[in-house]
């Protein structure tokens, strides 16, 4: 008899797995410049990687040409850069990669605008507006400009310049104000997949902004970290007849490198 109560608990135990949905893992929008500081013995040209992915895991999803790609230079004008976009194959999934020229010294916000993208595990679409700053020719002007997105993060930190281990500070707008204790997750590009996560939550930070809109967190290894601040958006968008809700995220990329020695 009691054998019998284990197998009823064992196949109640299975019932109930099979209802739960499957964990997903973080979809992070990424635009990876060659480099975050460009300087005059450089050159002026940098690569823009433009992708969807789950940067730690190393794992990629189809992206579709966005709706818009510019830059907003120096805190003024915003340079159309949709037309520089050429399709490019990562692990066998649609990306975007495009060359630029800096012209003249100051901060570039290099930006997208991505299609809505279907998520039917969580039943919901993604719009990721996502960000990176690149410094040209060491003018500090224009990394906190806002570029007028539906969402975004502003840097309270200069996004550059970042050592291992320093503080980022980001203020999230949510239509133009401030989003108080919204969730704000930090993935780390896990390039070569030389980090592994001892579970899943290492995989994916979860911290909030405060009542003001504003997160704090530090970076604890070199490379390119992506922050993600998700809002439900006011509209829905249907499919197949039902209307379904849209996660806003607004997604900035920043770069820390290690402290080198004098040789």
């Amino acid at each position: 008899m009691k054998s019998f109560k284990h197998f009823l608990l064992f196949l109640s135990v299975l019932a109930l797995m099979a209802g739960l949905p499957a964990l997903a893992h973080a979809h992070f929008g990424m635009i990876i410049p060659s480099t975050e500081i460009v300087t005059q013995a450089q050159g002026g040209e940098i690569t823009l990687t433009i992708m969807f992915a789950h940067p730690f895991e190393r794992n990629w999803m189809d992206m579709e040409k966005p709706v818009r790609f510019g830059a907003k230079i120096r805190g003024g004008k915003i340079e159309n850069l949709l037309p520089l976009l050429k399709p490019i194959k990562i692990q066998g999934h649609r990306a975007w990669k495009a060359t630029y020229r800096l012209k003249r010294p100051g901060d570039y916000v290099f930006f997208d605008e991505p299609r809505p993208y279907f998520e039917p595990a969580e039943e919901k679409f993604i719009v990721h507006y996502t960000k990176v700053i690149v410094n040209g020719y060491g003018m500090e002007e224009g990394w906190d400009a806002t570029v007028g997105l539906p969402t975004e993060i502003i840097p309270l930190s200069r996004p550059y310049g970042l050592y291992t281990g320093n503080v980022f500070r980001g203020l999230v707008l949510l239509y133009g104000k401030p989003a108080p204790f919204c969730r704000v997750e930090v993935e780390y590009d896990n390039v070569g997949g030389k980090y592994k996560a001892p579970a899943d939550p290492f995989i994916n930070q979860v911290i909030k902004t405060d009542a003001n809109g504003v997160f704090t967190f530090a970076m604890p290894a070199a490379g390119w970290w992506g922050f993600a601040a998700l809002n439900e958006g006011k509209d829905k968008i249907k499919r197949k007849g039902k209307a379904y809700p849209v996660e806003l995220g607004a997604v900035l990329w920043v770069r820390t490198r290690d402290m080198e020695r004098n040789k």
